[in-house]
């Protein structure tokens, strides 16, 4: 089994500040990292990490940030097709944090939006029935339409993180097998929470659906019922990545044990993202290789 991840990257610059600003006010903050980013390519990053062979296709500008995106994914175990775009800037993300771990992340999709569906299509060649097809909310609604039937004729099973949360959305759940999803991005695509909202997508022809509940753990819902994983007790640092981590590992828990998503693959995730949020940074936030197999490998 491979996954391909079909997403954006970006260059994230991480600002620590001691509270949220309000409108029409300036404040102080410090740069602490720099660092790769961008959903796509952390839950590509994640996944290859835990041995699932996985491609990751996405686009970049032509400016020092592609270049550091293409040296730093080179260190990585990942098939790369980054379709380069003349004379645009690589997205970016701005994220702030707080001294509680807590952030708010603001981040640039030209080049996400700029992927066509064609260029999508030719990266699933190479894929086949049970492979996986891994989405976010960063592409534009053409591509990510006509990549999700494109992935659903050859057999494989698509899973999509529905952030940011975009209005095109609606179309796309016939077409979705797993959902993965938090409680503010649950309300906004169901006007529901926890296993209410998970029942409204079951509803609209998604298979399963994950809603992560923070200090209170992870919901894993079918169409027989509904699983309640309690979260791992850790310091939190900072939560950015974590959600992206938690998905990547989830997936390739149950893709390597050749399963369907279960309490194991749940209560994998929910180790590796509490190592993801004890760190600072996305990239280097991310558990290593050698973490990660030895979660996968505990029984």
């Amino acid at each position: 089994m491979q996954a391909f991840v079909i997403g954006n990257v970006t260059v994230d610059e991480t600002i620590a500040i001691d509270d949220w600003p309000q409108p029409g006010t300036s404040i102080l903050g410090a740069q602490t990292t720099r660092d790769l980013g961008g959903k796509g390519c952390n839950q590509a990053i994640v996944m290859a990490r835990c041995g699932l062979p996985t491609s990751l296709i996405a686009a970049t500008g032509d400016d020092f940030r592609a270049a550091m995106i293409r040296e730093q994914l080179g260190r990585e175990r990942i098939a790369c097709r980054l379709v380069q775009l003349e004379d645009h800037a690589s997205d970016l993300s701005m994220i702030l944090t707080k001294p509680d771990g807590e952030n708010a992340i603001v981040t640039t999709t030209d080049c996400a939006s700029r992927l066509s569906a064609l260029e999508t299509q030719a990266a699933l060649n190479d894929a086949a029935a049970g492979d996986l097809a891994v989405f976010q909310g960063n592409l534009n609604g053409e591509t990510s339409t006509t990549a999700l039937k494109a992935a659903r004729e050859k057999g494989m099973t698509t899973a999509f993180n529905p952030s940011p949360v975009r209005p095109y959305f609606g179309q796309l759940w016939p077409l979705i097998n797993v959902v993965f999803m938090n409680r503010g991005e649950a309300r906004a695509l169901t006007g529901a929470t926890d296993a209410e909202a998970a029942r409204r997508l079951l509803a609209q022809g998604v298979s399963s659906i994950v809603v992560t509940l923070g200090a209170e753990g992870a919901l894993l819902v079918v169409a027989d019922g509904a699983l309640h994983v309690p979260a791992e007790i850790c310091a939190v640092i900072d939560t950015t990545g974590a959600g992206d981590t938690f998905m990547a590992v989830a997936l390739a828990s149950a893709a390597l044990r050749g399963t369907a998503l279960d309490r194991r693959a749940i209560s994998d995730a929910g180790k590796a993202a509490a190592i993801t949020v004890g760190r600072r940074g996305t990239h280097s936030a991310f558990p290593s290789s050698r973490e990660l197999q030895a979660i996968l490998a505990a029984r």
